[in-house]
């Protein structure tokens, strides 16, 4: 199998449908497009959980995975409060890189204000660079927004439909700060430093954590952070979950000149490039949150609708192109020649 994201088609057969994933307690779980897991207690109290993992000899690997997991658990409507790490390191790893990657850990999870609550650390010959794999930890109110399947679920079908999609900083944002990070010498070739250094500084727009809890008090319907596969597999996601169509304008969704030249650079597709650091939702007046998003400092537009349809739809002024199931983020070509 490909590197990435397991297909949709692989998931759904070879996957969930091999996992018990209900119980009584069970609010929303596995499934395509949802965040994480959320749990009520006889109490009312809920817990959300999910877990991500990263991969790779990357110099930042421990900000992304951090990253990761607490916005999971931010896109299902919770405030995260802890994370627990396991880490898998090479044989060849020096004492000095393990300190490094959990300093990263640390000092990250620290600027979200999340405990690191625990884990498990060791060396391994299997495998040949480092794994990562962080669970989230959070709660949720039992008015704060909730997770597509619950909102379907309370409004009945195709209450998702007829309604805007907004859509929070850039496409590519991860990736492009990824790239620019890893890629440094390459790029320093066609762009000047200042240029490259502005695409590594997006990696403090990773977070989005702040416009969750906003579009949580704006009365958001659904809400689905954007990762691996890119701004166009979020896109399919969160209509694929929700039971919807959609119809985005290409033109509408907001980007950085700086992944438009990083992705021209290495051949890549910016739309398919690991978008993690943006926010999609689903809302009853999209303009009014991009309003309420932008008292709190953070970019956002309206790309398009949802509607009642099966067709996931991107126009570009004549040229309509229809979503294809997630496929493998550009990053994983842009570091394909390290791997091989």
């Amino acid at each position: 199998m490909k590197t990435g994201k397991i297909p949709e088609r692989v998931l759904k057969r070879s996957v969930l449908r091999q996992l018990p994933i209900q119980n009584d307690e069970m609010m929303g779980g596995a499934g395509v497009g949802e965040d994480c897991a959320v749990f009520a207690s006889e109490e009312g109290a809920r817990t959300a959980l999910c877990v991500n993992t990263v991969t790779g000899d990357l110099e930042s690997i421990g900000i992304y995975a951090v990253h990761a997991a607490v916005n999971n658990i931010a896109a299902g409507g919770a405030d995260p409060t802890a994370i627990l790490v396991a880490a898998t390191f090479p044989s060849a790893v020096k004492e000095e890189q393990l300190r490094a990657v959990m300093k990263q850990i640390g000092e990250t999870a620290r600027g979200l204000g999340v405990t690191v609550a625990g884990g498990h650390t060791e060396i391994s010959d299997l495998v040949s660079a480092p794994i990562l794999s962080v669970t989230g930890v959070g709660y949720r109110k039992q008015e704060q927004a909730s997770g597509m399947r619950a909102a379907a679920e309370a409004h009945g079908e195709y209450a998702l439909a007829d309604k805007d999609i907004v859509m929070t900083k850039w496409a590519g944002l991860a990736g492009t700060a990824l790239i620019a990070r890893e890629k440094r010498t390459e790029l320093l070739t066609r762009y000047p430093a200042y240029f490259i250094d502005d695409a590594i500084a997006l990696e403090r727009q990773l977070s989005v954590v702040p416009e969750a809890a906003t579009a949580g008090k704006s009365g958001v319907l659904a809400m689905h952070d954007a990762s691996r596969g890119g701004i166009f597999a979020a896109l399919w996601e969160l209509a694929e979950y929700a039971g919807v169509g959609l119809h985005v304008q290409l033109k509408a969704i907001p980007i950085r000149q700086e992944s438009v030249e990083i992705c021209n650079f290495f051949d890549v597709n910016p739309y398919e490039l690991v978008a993690g650091g943006s926010l999609l939702l689903i809302a009853e007046h999209g303009h009014d949150l991009v309003r309420a998003l932008a008292e709190a400092q953070i970019p956002a537009a309206v790309i398009g609708r949802t509607d009642s349809s099966n067709d996931k739809v991107v126009i570009n002024g004549e040229e309509r192109r229809f979503l294809e199931p997630p496929k493998n983020d550009g990053v994983y070509r842009v570091f394909a020649d390290e791997s091989a």
